[in-house]
């Protein structure tokens, strides 16, 4: 059984910085796309950024320059760096995982983070 762990979040006032983790847990063949989701309070779930197993991260929109996607392949390992935190970043964070081969994708629990001073 494939699990995804979370960690990281939390509050930070803004301007501040947190990195969220998110790693691979049980038997798998192969991780392919991992991407980070997130959710504000009322909101749609919108995309915040993915990365390929080869690399190639990418960040949606307002949150380029200020957070940075990254993966330890070698651990199945996705970090969200997150920089210059503004109130309106406050939303529950979601890790979701694709596999090479029939494993389906995985989605992470969650991890609350809030932005406010």
């Amino acid at each position: 059984q494939v699990q995804l762990v979370e960690s990281g979040g939390g509050l930070v006032q803004p301007g501040g910085s947190l990195k969220l983790s998110c790693a691979v847990k049980g038997s798998i063949f192969s991780v392919g796309a991992m991407t980070w989701y997130r959710q504000a309070p009322g909101k749609e779930r919108e995309e915040v950024g993915n990365i390929i197993r080869s690399g190639y991260p990418n960040i949606v929109g307002s949150m380029e320059g200020r957070f940075t996607i990254s993966r330890d392949n070698a651990k199945n390992i996705v970090y969200l760096q997150m920089n210059d935190l503004k109130p309106d970043d406050t939303a529950v964070y979601y890790c979701n995982v694709h596999y090479d081969g029939p494993t389906p994708e995985s989605w992470g629990r969650g991890i609350p983070v809030t932005v406010s001073s």
